[in-house]
Formats: structure tokens, sequence, C-alpha cells
């Protein structure tokens, strides 16, 4: 079970270096008990004197006035936030803390742009209020799903929703005016990266009327690494050997991944999808900003 652990924060939101293709990084907890084996973001841990990412969850009590703060600002631009992109926002402690509802009524009182990236179907909770906001600026619900085979999907991401209640959600939010994503990535070679799985994937992505997917194959360094080889050589001992080959470095390797994702744009293309995410940031943002214009 899981240790929370109350903390307060100077500030809410993180400016980023660079837009990719959103400004700023909003997370209201740190660690995530979904327990994904692959998780880039362990080492974020590693500043709060903790080696247990999937243990230690700390909950930033004072988020929503801090966020308050910043969005009120004169020198605010209302750029896009991208909301859980370290950890989840919508994991299960969000059920107890309810902190979300209050940040999305800052985000529609200032009008504010985001993207919101869950593993849980425990975002659907807050339908109404992402609903409203996506009536008056652009938002991006977006889901990851790595595998529809359950058995593995439950090893790999352990404390995860089924990827079946993942797409049910982005189905529901495609009724919506926000823009959904589904973000199958990690790709994990051997493992996921199947033919079956792919189509799979991308044919139940089409069924909920995504605006896009986006693949992405596995990269491993630091923390995770070490992680998610001593996951493999438990679970799928067979692979190890393999697997160790291919990540001599931080990536697979150029004649994997062009294989690979010849296969993936043939089956993008056979079920009618793209796999551009600014598409629809872009036609939305400019739609709100040709709205504002006319409205003056």
């Amino acid at each position: 079970m899981a240790n929370y652990k109350e903390v307060t924060c100077s500030v809410a939101c993180n400016k980023l270096k660079r837009k990719i293709p959103f400004a700023w990084d909003l997370n209201i907890y740190r660690g995530c008990e979904h327990g994904c084996k692959y998780c880039y973001a362990m080492y974020s841990h590693q500043y709060l004197d903790s080696e247990q990412y999937f243990d230690d969850i700390y909950v930033k009590t004072n988020i929503v006035e801090q966020l308050e703060k910043q969005l009120s600002s004169s020198s605010w631009k209302r750029e896009v936030i991208n909301i859980g992109g370290v950890t989840d926002s919508y994991q299960p402690i969000e059920k107890q803390y309810k902190l979300m509802p209050e940040i999305l009524r800052l985000m529609i009182k200032y009008k504010t742009p985001c993207i919101i990236s869950t593993k849980s179907d425990l975002v659907l909770r807050d339908y109404d209020l992402i609903a409203e906001l996506a009536n008056i600026t652009y938002v991006n619900i977006a889901a990851t799903v790595t595998c529809m085979d359950e058995n593995i999907r439950k090893k790999i991401e352990p404390n995860g929703v089924p990827s079946l209640k993942r797409l049910e959600m982005l189905k529901e939010f495609s009724k919506s005016n926000a823009s959904t994503g589904l973000h199958f990535m990690p790709i994990i070679p051997f493992l996921t990266d199947g033919f079956e799985n792919i189509d799979s994937l991308y044919s139940n992505a089409s069924d909920c009327h995504v605006d896009y997917v986006l693949p992405g194959v596995l990269y491993l360094k630091g923390k995770t690494r070490e992680v998610f080889f001593d996951f493999i050589k438990q679970e799928f001992s067979q692979l190890y050997e393999r697997l160790r080959t291919l990540y001599k470095t931080g990536g697979a390797g150029k004649e994997y991944k062009d294989k690979l994702y010849i296969m993936v744009n043939k089956l993008k293309d056979k079920h009618r999808l793209s796999s551009s995410y600014s598409k629809p940031m872009k036609e939305k943002m400019n739609k709100f900003s040709s709205e504002q214009l006319s409205f003056f």
C-alpha cells in the first residue's frame, strides 16, 4: 500500500525549456501508484530522497492556491499547460483529495488551454467540467494504451485500469468539444510490438474516433533501465537477453525502429488514423482565436 505525504509547492506550473507543443507542466502529485515498469519519471524522486516512486506519493496540498496566483497574474499569456506529464493526476489517491475539479474550475475561470494525460477512467468524473472548458478553449484528453492483452498489461502496468476502459473513456470524450489522443507508448520490443496487438489497438482507436494516435518506442535510462530489466528477468525471462542486446544504449537501434514503423504506418493508414497531435491543437486554437476576434 502506498504511503501518502502532504507537501506544499512554491509554484504550481513549471516553465519548460522548449514547447513540445506545450509551454508549461503541472503535476499535482509526485510519484505514481500505477506501477508501470517502464515509467521514465522514476528519476524524479531522487530530489525527494526517496527510491520508492510507486509507493511514496507526495500530495501538493496548496497547488490550487498557487495555480490561481499564476493564472491571475497580468503576465499570464494563457499558454497550453500539460497536466499530468510526470505523474498521473487521476491515480487512485485523487478519489480522496479531489484536486482536479478545483484545478479545472481555475482553467475555466482563466480560459487556459490544457492537455490532460492519464491512464485512468477516473477522469470521467470531471466530464462536465472538461466539456465546459473545451467549449471556451483548447483541451486535449490523452490516454496511454500499450497493450490489448490484459494478461500482459496487468504485469507491465499493475495498477492501471484495463486498456478497454481507457479506450471507452476516450470514446466518451470524443462526444465533447475536446480533442482526444491515444498515446501508444512505449512500444516494448518483442512484447507489445506484434502485428496482432498493434492492429487491435489501432482498430479500437478508430472506433473511439480519436483525433490522433502517437506511437513511441521504449527508451531506457537511469533508474527506469534498472527497474525494467529486473522486471523482464522475473516475468519474461525468455526476452531478457534479446532486450539487453537491443538496448546496449538508451534506445533501440535504427534498423529495429525503421522496420517497426513501416508496420505501424501501414496500420495507421489502414484504420484511417492520424499521428499528428499538433494538427488538432492548431485547428482548435485558431478556431477559438477567430471566435474571440469576431466577438470584438
